[in-house]
């Protein structure tokens, strides 16, 4: 055990402890002081990985009903909702698309599509990994894509008319194009990063109102797309200069590894069918399938199509597309920091914490709504260097909602800035899990993440400012229009 992890494991219960017995302020109840004693053991333990982060999310089950913060019946429904199942069904298409390689088809197709000399070939590795990490995980589509990547930068290693130095300046910037790509594209989608599913658990569980996958996409996609455009042009004319743009057999390479996968099977048409007729139905289920099925929703969707890949006969009909002991690979950690997170929105919400957080922000009430934003955005930002994005977003979001009210400003304009911003990490390894898996190919060293990430950093702060401050508000129609009357400003 190391030492940061050893104070992490004193300092978390003793700040409980000091905060939980020394702390009343006027107007404090003791609920809520038990909820911020609970939640301060929590915040360092996640910092600090005094235990492992999922185990940790397990904590407020204990600390909340014996320090008075909550009843542990509202804990058994955070782990019972319904975003976890929508989140269990996407990750179950995720495992069908890996099992039968249709993810390395797609990215070799798109490499070959695209790339013909170095910074087309990164470009078509970020358009490839963008994609996939709207659908399936952020970790998954890095541990996915990492191989392959990791192969084409051997060739070029090996390739006699490589110029020197070519190679590894190449495989930096790759890297670190597949780590900044699987966080962008995880802000595209509701289940592209467990933050937008915090998000619209709290918008449920506090306003009965139920973001769809479409609103979110209309918001979060186009965010994506610039981030995503930024992101390559900063990389391939900026922070790394390539002597020599040609790639030598690199093409050649990418043709191989396709030919090895030979035609595409019946197990990829299937999986890809279910995964299009997923994708479809998410994306036109509010303003097209509800006239028919008016109880469809999107975890129903996600589920539905997760069992249809258990009816459906590989070409061995001995087998389905995909079965349980696969099936249960999934990252079980998500789903309790999920839950949770979950639980912890509703210690704050429960025991008045998160309204008397906010009736201390009535000083923000004279700051323009833009300076707001971005000061909120920049603090998540660096919140994410220090502690994950998912306990970040379950800290922060309960708070938001009190506070939005309190300074006269529509909920849904801090909340999707503070998730949107939780997920744009692109410095430390230890940041998102992208970039502790790249970090881990052995390529990059922490100066080259920091001084390559700190750029990307702040174009995504005034990134997603600009944009919610701006075009949230246009996409009313799909969002704010449809909010509760009383919450509208």
């Amino acid at each position: 055990m190391n030492m940061t992890k050893g104070i992490g494991r004193v300092l978390g219960p003793l700040s409980f402890f000091l905060i939980l017995n020394f702390f009343h302020p006027i107007g404090y109840s003791q609920a809520a002081n038990a909820v911020l004693a609970s939640t301060v053991w929590i915040a360092i333990w996640c910092i600090t990985e005094a235990i492992p982060i999922a185990v940790t999310a397990l904590l407020p089950l204990v600390l909340f009903p014996l320090s008075g913060g909550l009843d542990l019946s509202p804990a058994a429904a955070s782990f019972k909702y319904k975003y976890i199942f929508l989140y269990m069904g996407g990750f179950i298409i995720a495992i069908a698309i890996e099992k039968w390689n249709l993810h390395k088809r797609i990215t070799l197709t798109t490499i070959n599509f695209i790339g013909s000399d170095v910074r087309e070939i990164i470009l078509s590795f970020m358009v490839a990994t963008t994609f996939l990490s709207m659908w399936i995980s952020n970790t998954a589509t890095t541990l996915m894509i990492l191989p392959i990547g990791m192969a084409i930068t051997k060739q070029l290693k090996d390739n006699p008319d490589t110029i020197e130095d070519l190679n590894q300046t190449f495989r930096k910037a790759l890297m670190l194009a597949i780590a900044y790509s699987a966080s962008i594209g995880g802000v595209a989608t509701l289940i592209g990063t467990p933050p937008n599913l915090v998000l619209a658990g709290v918008v449920l569980d506090t306003y009965a109102y139920e973001i769809t996958f479409m609103q979110w996409f209309s918001f979060g996609l186009p965010i994506s797309i610039i981030l995503l455009f930024v992101c390559w042009k900063y990389l391939t004319r900026y922070a790394f200069h390539f002597k020599q743009t040609e790639f030598p057999v690199g093409k050649q390479e990418v043709k191989n590894q396709l030919s090895q996968l030979g035609k595409l099977s019946y197990e990829e048409k299937m999986v890809a069918l279910v995964f299009a007729f997923a994708s479809f139905c998410w994306i036109s289920r509010s303003f097209l399938l509800q006239k028919v099925l008016p109880a469809l929703d999107d975890t129903i969707i996600a589920v539905f199509f997760a069992i249809l890949l258990f009816l459906i006969p590989a070409k061995n009909k001995r087998e389905q597309l995909i079965n349980w002991q696969e099936a249960v690979k999934m990252p079980c950690g998500i789903i309790l920091l999920f839950g949770g997170g979950m639980f912890l929105a509703k210690g704050f919400e429960g025991s008045g914490l998160a309204v008397w957080i906010g009736s201390q922000m009535t000083a923000l009430s004279g700051l323009l709504i833009l300076l707001l934003i971005f000061v909120l955005v920049a603090g998540v930002n660096f919140l994410t260097k220090i502690n994950a994005n998912l306990a970040t977003a379950a800290m922060l979001l309960p708070v938001l909602v009190p506070m939005a009210l309190t300074i006269d400003v529509h909920p849904f304009i801090l909340m999707f800035g503070g998730a949107v911003a939780a997920s744009c990490a692109f410095m430390l390894p230890v940041a998102t899990p992208p970039n502790a898996v790249v970090f881990g190919s052995g390529y990059l060293r922490i100066p080259d993440m920091v001084r390559k990430g700190i750029f990307m950093n702040v174009v995504s702060i005034f990134t997603v400012t600009l944009f919610v401050y701006f075009a949230l508000p246009e996409l009313s129609d799909f969002i704010i229009d449809t909010f509760p009357e009383q919450l509208k400003k």
